[in-house]
């Protein structure tokens, strides 16, 4: 049903009547300019929200700025973490309607968006259960053990969304290609256009619903 859907945005979607008409996402990939724009204000995005992140987590972790207020710190870098997080959204959702079956079928993006939904949830774990007493260690150097786990764990799941984005260009891994069994079923090849070859050569097509 997803992927259906999917491919219903991608080839259907806003596509005018003529053999050389195109849907909206079809325009979209097409046109050089825009999607160069798209992409680099999506870099730049990600860059500005995880860069202020970041900064966050090294006051908790008690690593740089141990004299200064984590509510200080916060405060002065949370316009920029949500303008930087807004953008970022906007674009990658621009960037998948532009190619949302080639992202569905890819590897390297469904680890990406696990990666994503761990840290949004880290967040959710820190703003409503360790940043309830913040006021006891606001000004310590170092502040408790859930205060520093959780930026722990938002530097390693960033990083990882930052690792596994970079990595969605390239092609090793694609479908159609000799691949092994987990990986083809990890991102679905039988179902795509190209099918799923296993390493021995066999390939398993499966028309979508």
């Amino acid at each position: 049903m997803i992927l259906a859907f999917l491919t219903w945005l991608q080839e259907s979607l806003g596509k005018g009547k003529g053999d050389d008409a195109q849907s909206w996402s079809q325009a979209l990939i097409s046109s050089l300019n825009f999607w160069s724009i798209l992409e680099g204000t999506h870099l730049l995005m990600l860059m500005l929200f995880a860069g202020t992140i970041m900064v966050v987590d090294f006051r908790l972790l008690g690593i740089a700025f141990r004299k200064t207020r984590v509510s200080v710190i916060s405060t002065k870098v949370l316009p920029l973490t949500v303008a930087g997080f807004l953008l970022m959204i906007v674009t990658g959702l621009a960037l998948f309607y532009a190619k949302p079956v080639y992202y569905y079928h890819n590897l390297w993006f469904r680890l990406k968006l696990l990666f994503l939904l761990a840290a949004m949830i880290n967040i959710a774990v820190f703003h409503y259960r360790v940043q309830k007493n913040q006021d006891a260690w606001d000004t310590a150097a170092t502040p408790p053990t859930g205060a520093r786990v959780s930026a722990m764990v938002s530097l390693l799941a960033w990083t990882t969304v930052i690792f596994f984005g970079r990595l969605i260009p390239y092609n090793f891994v694609e479908c159609g290609k000799p691949l092994p069994g987990w990986i083809n079923a990890a991102q679905e090849c039988s179902t795509s256009e190209h099918g799923a070859q296993s390493l021995d050569g066999k390939i398993t097509l499966v028309k979508p619903k």
